[in-house]
């Protein structure tokens, strides 16, 4: 079973309600997303092209890729027109000013 560890992406205050933010943490890239006091974290990458997800325009819990127009759930990463096509999904949370999100362990990858 792999280990799973909790790291620090941000402080809240670095991520603005209905915007991103992208980060480099343990060889990934992740978009974080802030709507209201909720915190997500999806693989930065679209599925279509490898668009910038964190750079997308957010409206409700959907972020649109900024490359293509690909739109995604940020609490699930279903892709709106075929939900089972997903990027992956990171749980998070907030303790005190820090986004923590949980990374699970790959082994030899």
């Amino acid at each position: 079973m792999p280990l799973s560890r909790i790291v620090k992406v941000a402080d809240a205050k670095e991520i603005e309600d209905g915007k991103g933010k992208i980060v480099r943490v343990e060889g990934l890239m992740l978009a974080i997303f802030r709507i209201k006091d909720e915190f997500f974290a999806l693989d930065n990458s679209c599925l279509h092209r490898g668009g910038p997800l964190g750079e997308g325009e957010l409206e409700g819990y959907n972020v649109t890729c900024p490359w293509h127009g690909w739109t995604y759930d940020v609490r699930t990463g279903s892709f709106e027109v075929i939900p089972p096509l997903q990027v992956r999904t990171y749980p998070v949370r907030r303790e005190g000013e820090s986004v923590l999100v949980e990374l699970e362990g790959s082994g030899s990858g």
